[in-house]
């Protein structure tokens, strides 16, 4: 615990880390960091929020910067987030996906600041179609984009997971125990997800999807499937059209069925190419927050359904 822990409590907490399915109690609001007496923990956006609280359990109160239905990308910090920053014992992001987000972390005096970045290896996926969105760079400054998205990725996410506890044992060793235990157990539940998309996805009629934008070259690669993306790893850049045609002859070429939109960013290009190619739509949720149109309540629900749509749009058999 850090040395200012009697001047700054800490505020609510969440249910328990086994019984917690949603975010709700994660907090966007003023008071939320620094008020009550847990281990307080600010979050750049839902999957690291998600990581939070499934290991921190009733020991941590989390603080989210990015509020539900709000594309993370775009966030701009706030000044009452850098206060926020400023009084948490914690501060838990990911490097590359959120400009704003890195800025603000860098200028805070938080004393234990986690890059979730750092607990993986990122990599240079490409966007999916053709260009260089951006999306983070590797500290050696590279030109190439190092992809964010690692969440989506359950053997990746587990990675971090392990690296997030270990930072939780250090910064609040009153509850070590807790954590590596909450730990563990968020681990196996990650490899059971990997095992049931590596099952559901093993035998399909063609391994092309098409999405809005670059969000899932972790998954694509993980499970030997190929990501093609209308746009590049930043969701508000717009195809070609050029792109547009690529994709309608890739479409009749790889046998795709579907095309495929999100949640948080508009689907009228993915569903403009979906008619004029006599395709379908449907949801896949790169699951950067959760909001009433969620096809589930956590990450794991979520995620669930974007395999039951990946075995539907891939012919699985």
């Amino acid at each position: 615990m850090n040395a200012r822990r009697h001047l700054i409590p800490v505020a609510a907490t969440l249910a328990t880390v086994l019984g917690a399915t949603t975010l709700t109690a994660c907090s966007t609001e003023s008071a939320a960091a620094g008020d009550t007496g847990k281990f307080d923990v600010v979050a750049s956006f839902y999957p690291m929020a998600f990581l939070a609280e499934r290991i921190g359990g009733d020991h941590v109160h989390v603080t989210s910067l990015t509020e539900p239905g709000t594309e993370p990308h775009d966030l701009d910090v706030s000044a009452r987030q850098r206060a926020q920053l400023e009084e948490a014992d914690a501060a838990l992001y990911l490097a590359g996906l959120q400009p704003a987000v890195d800025d603000a972390v860098r200028q805070a005096g938080t004393p234990t600041k986690i890059d979730a970045a750092k607990l993986t290896t990122l990599e240079d996926l490409g966007t999916g179609d053709g260009h260089d969105h951006g999306g983070g760079e590797s500290e050696g400054g590279d030109e190439h984009a190092r992809d964010p998205h690692l969440w989506l990725d359950p053997v990746k996410y587990a990675e971090v997971a392990e690296g997030v506890g270990k930072a939780f044992e250090k910064a609040d060793p009153d509850h070590a125990a807790d954590y590596r235990k909450n730990t563990e157990t968020l681990v196996k539940q990650l490899g059971d997800l990997d095992t049931r998309f590596a099952d559901g996805l093993r035998n399909t009629r063609t391994k092309v999807f098409f999405t809005s934008h670059a969000a899932f070259g972790y998954l694509a690669e993980r499970y030997g499937l190929t990501q093609e993306a209308i746009s590049g790893l930043d969701p508000e850049s717009e195809p070609s059209p050029a792109r547009i045609r690529e994709l309608q002859g890739e479409a009749r070429a790889d046998g795709v069925t579907t095309v495929f939109y999100e949640t948080l960013v508009s689907g009228k290009t993915a569903k403009t190419l979906a008619k004029d190619a006599g395709l379908k739509t449907d949801v896949l949720d790169p699951v950067e927050g959760i909001t009433e149109k969620s096809r589930g309540q956590d990450y794991f629900a979520v995620m669930d359904a974007n395999l039951t749509a990946l075995k539907s749009a891939l012919g699985a058999k």
